[in-house]
């Protein structure tokens, strides 16, 4: 269950017309914070970003689920039934066993996943070249606009 700042720092950039993956971005933040304090741990950066943003999806953020073809299909059907179970009113309950098991096992995992070379490196990694190389000049240009203009802002 993501803690009641990190879905108010979500709302807000929602509010303030952020994009999705801003949003979800909170949560992930949230999930680091996590396996550095000790809480838990995880096998990679990309699962720790992972349970973050399925915790966004549940959350209610509308974030889409991967495109067919760059992710493996369990992948995007996970994504999927993590938006319903936002969208569905019926809140069931986890079971404690599941919790628990599902705790127990983030615990035995190493806490190197967070550190900040394995983020710096999850950042260069190839995806993050293609899209900002696939972004295209137009869209570059909009989005250092859109930046000044929220520097502007609290500048």
């Amino acid at each position: 269950m993501p803690e009641k700042e990190t879905i108010e720092r979500a709302r807000e950039d929602a509010r303030e017309g952020k994009s999705p993956s801003t949003q979800a971005g909170e949560f992930v933040r949230e999930e680091i914070h996590h396996i550095r304090e000790g809480k838990h741990g995880a096998s990679s950066t990309q699962q720790a970003i992972a349970i973050g943003l399925s915790k966004a999806r549940r959350a209610g953020v509308k974030l889409k689920p991967p495109k067919k073809g760059t992710t493996s299909e369990e992948t995007r059907r996970a994504a999927a039934r993590d938006t319903r179970k936002a969208r569905s009113s019926g809140r069931k309950k986890t079971s404690f066993r599941r919790s628990r098991a599902m705790l127990k096992r983030l615990r035995r995992e190493g806490r190197s996943a967070a550190s900040p070379q394995a983020l710096a490196r999850q950042a260069r990694s190839a995806s993050a070249k293609k899209a900002a190389r696939t972004k295209g000049p137009a869209r570059r240009r909009a989005a250092a606009k859109k930046a000044a203009r929220t520097r502007a802002r609290r500048g």
